[in-house]
């Protein structure tokens, strides 16, 4: 079997998909691509069992066959090749993989085609369009606010809630929440799935920045996109995400306005102050200032910084997680936010100050006891 391949454009479509090959997996097959041939297509399969990404590349060929070709060999060959035609020359019966370029030749041993394993199909599924664009913010307004914690595999993916009216996006790691809602994005089969986090970090690294139309299919246990030439299915979370709705307190009668980055700078400044474990910082909001402090005893470091604001509601102390709220204002793209606040044992909740119509975000932070020190 052979076939005829421009090296750069194969490159290019291998990268986009190989994210998804994992170092040491489960099953040996899956350190490799799956390389089926047809005339004039070559598909690729990348898959670590619970996601697989597929690509689909013109090339030159009258046969048809398929192969397992070992990733990590081939990607270090294309990357250091200058921009030319690659012959893949394949024996399909000892496996065997020759490259052939204007420079040189180059041979590695291949893999049985069978080992590799089927990508699940989505039967009797549902169905919805969206831009590209849309869901790429979408997914970095929410996956940092996804957990690490494999104990916890509820709160490891984003929880989506497509319904007639909207969309909502959502994940916690039980310390912070973040709600993000499209009302351009809607459909009359209303579903609720929990996608995991390295599927979505995946996707999104290989979406257009574009608005391209993203074909998303789901049914009971697996999740389908595709757009371009780039396809990935990835296994649902099978577990029953937290009941978010009723964490996000509703009567918050003390409304902080404030200038998104210049928040933003003060924090990061100050947290360099901060204990290394805790992370603290405190919030001291009195009339139209809001004081930033924290303290590390530590090591006897502290430090404070005085900023103008709007406030509405009594005076008031509370501390949070400086990471957290750094985060979070990272991931907004305003120029004002309102901070939202009840109590100083009350979850805090940001919102950007100017509401775009098709976007509602809300994020909400748990805050920490403060230390007894003035």
């Amino acid at each position: 079997m052979k076939f005829v391949v421009s090296s750069s454009a194969l490159l290019k479509q291998l990268t986009a998909i190989n994210g998804v090959i994992t170092t040491n997996p489960v099953v040996p097959i899956l350190e490799n691509f799956l390389f089926e041939v047809s005339v004039g297509k070559l598909t690729v399969y990348a898959s670590d069992l619970q996601t697989s990404m597929i690509t689909e590349i013109v090339v030159e060929s009258k046969e048809k066959g398929n192969i397992a070709v070992p990733a990590k060999i081939l990607l270090d060959t294309l990357k250091n090749l200058p921009e030319q035609p690659v012959t893949f020359t394949i024996d399909e019966e000892t496996y065997s993989i020759e490259i052939s370029s204007d420079n040189g030749r180059y041979k590695l041993s291949g893999e049985n085609a069978t080992d590799f394993p089927r990508v699940p199909a989505v039967k009797n599924g549902y169905a919805v369009d969206v831009p590209s664009d849309i869901l790429t913010r979408a997914i970095s307004s929410t996956i940092f606010a996804a957990s690490n914690d494999e104990l916890k595999p509820q709160m490891t993916g984003v929880f989506i809630n497509i319904s007639d009216a909207n969309t909502t996006f959502v994940a916690t790691d039980g310390h912070r929440l973040i709600r993000y809602r499209r009302a351009d994005i809607a459909s009359e089969s209303q579903n609720t799935l929990l996608i995991p986090k390295k599927a979505l970090n995946l996707l999104k690294a290989s979406l257009p920045t574009d608005n391209t139309l993203v074909k998303m299919e789901f049914n009971a246990s697996n999740a389908f996109f595709s757009f371009a030439n780039i396809k990935m299915i990835c296994r649902l979370i099978d577990e029953r995400f937290p009941d978010y709705e009723n964490a996000i307190p509703a009567n918050n009668p003390n409304k902080l306005t404030i200038n998104r980055q210049d928040l933003l700078n003060s924090l990061k400044r100050i947290s360099i102050y901060a204990n290394k474990t805790t992370h603290q910082v405190r919030l001291k909001i009195a009339g139209s200032e809001l004081q930033i402090s924290a303290e590390d005893l530590d090591f006897s470091n502290e430090a404070n910084e005085r900023l103008s604001c709007e406030y509405e509601g009594d005076d008031m102390e509370i501390g949070f997680n400086a990471k957290f709220l750094i985060e979070m204002l990272n991931n907004l793209d305003c120029e004002a936010i309102d901070i939202n606040l009840s109590a100083p044992n009350r979850a805090g909740i940001l919102n950007p100050a100017k509401k775009d119509k098709n976007e509602d975000v809300l994020m909400l932070v748990m805050p920490v006891m403060l230390n007894n020190y003035v």
